[in-house]
């Protein structure tokens, strides 16, 4: 057996982990998967050459490169029989913050809140997918992840279009006081989720959570977000507000065609 060991540059939170296990499902060979997120790492078991696996990590455009590659003794690896419970939890917690934040940024007015709740809907959709293909056929799993992908680009094309309209259109102020708080607790959600999802991590990394945690995409659109809310009451000005979503729907749009890799 051989031990393929990458560097994965983009890998800062669970979600791509998720879509990083989708895109090898299926490869023949791989035995077992260790991920390193803090230090965005993954080790590869598997049965013969590295050259597919190598192929489908770069698909993802998630910066993997190969670091080395060694025969392995080791044949019994762990499993984690709580996983599939842990990805229901914060596949509940996200898919709870879109609907929060969804309809606080509809009424509050916030184009941040509306772009981060669709942030939600995407990690969402990749516990989804992850749990919806366990045990079925790799042409159902391509098929939910083409889905997925399609429905969140369309979500975030309408929602920078609205961008636009409210960039060149008068409107009232958002909610600043809304944005700080609801993305307040958006950030402890995030938190919260990646931490229970660090429990199927070995003790020995614990220390390192915090540091991944900071580094999360996730956490760093939260604080994007209540900086906003901020500018917007300090400037009287709605234009930090339409920025932060327009960057966050872009970044909604690069995750939605990472699904889409998966489907390939």
């Amino acid at each position: 057996m051989q031990k393929t060991n990458f560097e994965i540059s983009k890998m800062d939170c669970p979600s791509e982990e998720n879509l990083i296990r989708m895109k090898l499902d299926g490869i023949p060979g791989i035995k077992n998967l260790d991920f390193d997120i803090p230090n965005r790492k993954l080790s590869v078991f598997h049965i013969g050459q590295p050259d597919q696996i190598e192929k489908s990590l770069q698909e993802l455009n998630l910066g993997a490169h190969k670091l080395s590659s060694e025969p392995t003794d080791q044949t019994n690896f762990e499993e984690n029989s709580t996983q599939k419970k842990l990805l229901w939890t914060v596949l509940a917690i996200n898919f709870a913050f879109f609907i929060i934040e969804m309809t606080t940024g509809l009424i509050s007015g916030s184009m941040g809140l509306v772009a981060d709740s669709l942030d939600m809907l995407a990690d969402s959709f990749v516990y989804g997918i992850s749990l919806l293909a366990v045990g079925g056929t790799l042409s159902r799993k391509k098929s939910i992840a083409n889905l997925a992908g399609y429905f969140q680009i369309i979500l975030a094309v309408v929602g920078f279009a609205e961008v636009l309209r409210r960039f060149f259109m008068v409107e009232e102020l958002p909610d600043f006081n809304t944005m700080i708080i609801i993305s307040i607790f958006a950030l402890l959600a995030n938190a919260f989720s990646l931490y229970l999802l660090q429990q199927s991590k070995s003790k020995e990394e614990a220390h390192m959570k915090a540091s991944m945690i900071f580094t999360s995409n996730d956490v760093i659109i939260n604080l994007g977000v209540i900086t906003a809310g901020l500018l917007v009451n300090w400037l009287n000005s709605s234009k930090p507000d339409l920025i932060i979503g327009t960057i966050v729907f872009i970044l909604v749009i690069q995750g939605a065609i990472r699904i889409l890799k998966v489907g390939k």
